[in-house]
């Protein structure tokens, strides 16, 4: 089977919570168990473990998804924090350290939302921290009531990579589930797509073949929320698959 792994979501210790409460846990998401389960296709959970073990296992792996989840520290890209939103600096160093075993190794990526915006930090470019506070004209990209059910128009850019995977000529729609978003591109990225609102959507890395190292803002796992509203999820990740050993 191929092997393909995903960054783990974490919990802290929390004595409030009744299981396993003074540990860390590890987990994914059920949507994004079932949208990289396929036939032949066996998903892994990268485990928080130190390197010389963590380099062993994305040895093992012929691709990478980067899930979304917690916010990314500000400090990662080079910021401070402007209000309540700290992120979770621990998540992005062992997240950065996937991706850039990935990215040295040639492995396909995949990043979706949270993992889009640690993308376009490690190639040096820095987010929005709330867009409500920094850019309150723009839509609203996120409801913690509604989450998933609330949708946007995007517009590929002409002549990229997704104009060639999507039908143009009429109107296409993504979940939003996200309060912070690019704000300046990192390096050697090339945008795919951006919101009507004029944030960027989606991006690939120039330095490999097109959509073999991409990233969404949306969530394509959640589809079935809005199922036959959004965008056609299984082309993006079958695009993503074309390039997996």
């Amino acid at each position: 089977m191929i092997k393909i792994g995903i960054s783990s979501c974490f919990m802290y210790p929390d004595k409030e919570r009744a299981v396993f409460g003074m540990k860390s846990l590890s987990y994914i998401e059920n949507d994004m168990a079932r949208y990289v389960t396929q036939e032949g296709i066996l998903p892994v959970l990268i485990p928080d473990v130190d390197d010389q073990y963590l380099n062993a296992i994305l040895s093992e792996v012929s691709g990478i998804v980067l899930q979304g989840g917690s916010d990314l520290a500000p400090e990662t890209y080079g910021e401070k924090p402007i209000g309540k939103w700290k992120g979770d600096s621990y998540r992005d160093q062992y997240e950065l350290k996937i991706l850039d075993f990935a990215i040295k190794n040639s492995l396909p990526v995949l990043g979706i939302c949270r993992g889009f915006q640690l993308m376009n930090a490690y190639f040096g470019g820095t987010l929005y921290q709330d867009l409500n506070t920094q850019l309150p004209e723009l839509n609203n990209h996120r409801s913690a009531e509604l989450y998933d059910t609330i949708k946007h128009p995007i517009q590929i850019v002409k002549d990229s990579y997704f104009e060639k995977l999507f039908t143009v000529d009429k109107n296409l729609y993504v979940n939003t589930v996200h309060h912070q978003a690019v704000k300046d591109l990192g390096e050697d990225l090339s945008v795919y797509a951006h919101s009507d609102d004029g944030l960027i959507e989606a991006f690939g890395y120039n330095k490999e073949p097109k959509g073999k190292v991409m990233g969404v803002q949306w969530h394509p796992e959640f589809s079935n929320t809005l199922k036959g509203e959004l965008i056609d999820h299984n082309i993006l990740f079958k695009a993503f698959l074309e390039h997996v050993k």
